[in-house]
């Protein structure tokens, strides 16, 4: 009978599951993991299929999920209009406004600190994750929590979020919107019996999806998805996240059509020179994102040391706000409109230093209280602002470069949040989809990758992951192809495989074990019978702890089915099969139907061959010639 046979007769509960005893200080994994591990192992030891009928199911689920993230965002959106609208205009109505006309004079003051207490008894009474930026709390969920979020997330983000921006806080719907879509990715995961990453996909998938409902970005969700939620670049992760994204965009564009989401006079090609203006601007904004996300961690220390509760905090960052808002009203609520202006010109000069850096105190000291807000469009428009500024000046100075402030107010937009947050490709494409501006795209690329070059040298974290790291939660941050997944089995494999055969007794193989012979000293070995072919494995272990009498034959301890490698698998086909069975070492067979013996692979084998590979990543000692 076959590995895979013996594995489905575990499955329909005929006998007990074909597996290696483990070490008494070693736990196995669980039944069902070992079986997923072992069948998806021994089916084929090429490369593993990048799409299979899982990766159909997900999509499916993924666009249920986009479909109802854009009615979410809708909703979400109409919702902050409502209370924007009672709170600032005293009247009903459910389109997004701003609330810089408001005629309420000083007493506008008041309402972001109501909101806030709201907020505050909110986060305590009902759940502290409402608090923060949202996607830090959907990264610590992927990491540590195996991607699960809280039902009460689900109803209670959305709700404190159009509380927070319908009040005046200077937030803008996407980053509530995002946390909502991937809250309710994550509890779809939990009712439908899927994997931990398979909930992570999903989490993803309804993150990414109410971020296209949002701004129309479906290509930029993706990318944000994968730089800062999967962790990943796999066919079986995106391609899910890809379905609700356009499921959320299909949906978006058939309630308000197709349209850039910040409008803005049309770019000519940049010149040669304009290009290479890009490179300081693109510095500067990165200097911007450090500063600013360093500035944003000091304010939340600051708030920590008071001694006060949690709850209080937002109420004290929303008379901030309040008094902000009361003088440079502009940066009360989602201010989308001042992105716009800021990229199409019509904000100049003294109203762009005074709306960005009005809007920026207002987020800081609103955001680092713990109330619940986002990143992204305050990013954006304090971006826009400065690189508009930093246009406009060199415009002044320099009248034959060609940096027009539109397009240096559109780089600034983009580089300071793949400077802050370190998503450089979201952030271009982002820019592109947002303002169908296709002559940008090498200005873009130019400057964004300045801020993030300069982000990476002189920032550890990010603002994305500097509150999690706090938590003692460690973020991966580079992608690339597994080691393991290209080094044939047969490569590292150690030939030949020494073996006792099945005829010996066991006091013959004890009196050999301890000879000290070349190759007595191995923990395992292959038994074969006279004629050469593989019997079963027996460990020092089971040599000496089988109760056995000295005159039994070694065959008569072989009790259970052997696991093989072929030397042309890979060495992550060995670790899953190492992993599932909990074994330390395979039989290597030849590749074909012979399937004869032909070396034996150990996980020092596995290790010894990273090591190689740790060697060649580091040690610079070898030319090459």
């Amino acid at each position: 009978m076959t590995v895979l046979e013996d594995l489905e007769e575990f499955q329909k509960g005929d006998h007990p599951p074909m597996s290696i005893p483990s070490s008494q200080d070693r736990q196995p994994l669980p039944i069902s993991t070992s079986l997923a591990y072992l069948t998806e192992a021994m089916q084929g030891a090429g490369t593993p299929k990048a799409m299979d009928r899982r990766t159909v199911f997900l999509s499916a689920l993924a666009l249920g999920i986009g479909v109802v993230a854009a009615v979410l965002a809708q909703l979400l959106q109409m919702l902050i209009g409502l209370i924007t609208h009672l709170s600032f205009y005293g009247d009903v109505g459910w389109s997004l406004v701003s609330p810089a006309h408001h005629d309420l004079g000083l007493w506008v003051i008041a309402i972001p600190v109501i909101g806030a207490l709201i907020i505050g008894f909110m986060a305590r009474y009902g759940s502290p994750a409402i608090r923060g930026h949202g996607i830090p709390e959907a990264m610590e969920q992927v990491l540590v929590n195996r991607s699960r979020i809280s039902l009460k997330v689900l109803f209670l983000k959305p709700l404190s979020a159009a509380i927070s921006i319908g009040t005046g806080g200077p937030f803008g719907a996407e980053g509530p919107i995002i946390a909502t879509g991937g809250a309710l990715g994550s509890v779809v995961g939990q009712y439908v019996r899927v994997t931990a990453d398979e909930r992570k996909a999903l989490l993803a998938a309804g993150a990414a999806a109410g971020m296209t409902a949002t701004f129309g970005t479906p290509l930029a969700a993706v990318l944000l998805a994968i730089e800062l939620l999967l962790f990943e670049f796999r066919a079986r992760s995106f391609v899910p996240v890809l379905i609700a994204c356009l499921a959320a965009a299909i949906m978006r564009g058939a309630w308000v059509g197709f349209a850039p989401f910040f409008p803005m006079p049309a770019l000519a090609w940049p010149t040669p020179a304009a290009m290479l203006a890009c490179v300081p601007l693109g510095l500067a904004i990165g200097v911007a994102a450090v500063a600013i996300t360093r500035a944003l961690y000091a304010v939340e220390d600051g708030f920590a040391k008071l001694p006060l509760h949690w709850m209080w905090w937002p109420a004290l960052g929303a008379v901030a706000v309040g008094v902000i808002g009361y003088a440079v009203p502009r940066t009360l609520g989602v201010g989308y409109d001042n992105i716009t202006e800021s990229l199409s010109g019509q904000l100049a000069g003294q109203a762009l230093w005074i709306l960005g850096a009005a809007k920026l105190v207002s987020w800081i000291i609103s955001l680092g209280s713990g109330t619940s807000g986002g990143t992204l469009a305050p990013l954006m428009t304090v971006g826009a602002c400065l690189g508009a500024v930093l246009g406009q000046l060199a415009e002044g100075l320099f009248p034959g470069l060609g940096l027009r402030p539109e397009l240096a107010a559109l780089v600034g937009m983009a580089a300071i949040f793949a400077g802050s947050a370190r998503t450089l490709f979201m952030a271009v494409i982002f820019a592109l989809e947002t303002t169908w501006q296709l002559p940008a795209l090498l200005p873009l690329l130019i400057g964004c990758g300045m801020a993030y070059l300069l982000s990476s040298l002189t920032m550890h974290q990010t603002i994305m992951t500097e509150k999690i790291l706090r938590r003692g939660v460690r973020v991966p941050s580079d992608y690339h192809s597994d080691f393991f997944l290209q080094e044939p089995v047969g490569n590292h494999a150690q030939r030949p495989a020494v073996t006792l055969q099945a005829d010996l007794t066991l006091g013959e193989a004890k009196s050999w074990l301890e000879s000290g012979k070349p190759g007595s000293l191995h923990q395992g070995y292959p038994l074969v019978d006279g004629e050469g072919r593989l019997l079963g494995v027996l460990t020092r272990k089971d040599i000496y702890l089988s109760g056995h009498e000295h005159q039994t034959p070694l065959r008569q301890l072989v009790g259970r089915q052997v696991l093989v490698i072929a030397e042309d698998a890979d060495l992550r086909h060995a670790i899953k099969i190492m992993a599932a069975a909990n074994v330390g070492r395979l039989p290597v067979v030849e590749a074909g139907a012979q399937a004869r013996l032909c070396g034996m692979l150990t996980r020092s084998d596995i290790l010894g061959a990273y090591r190689r590979r740790l060697e060649d990543q580091y040690h610079s000692g070898d030319s090459g010639k």
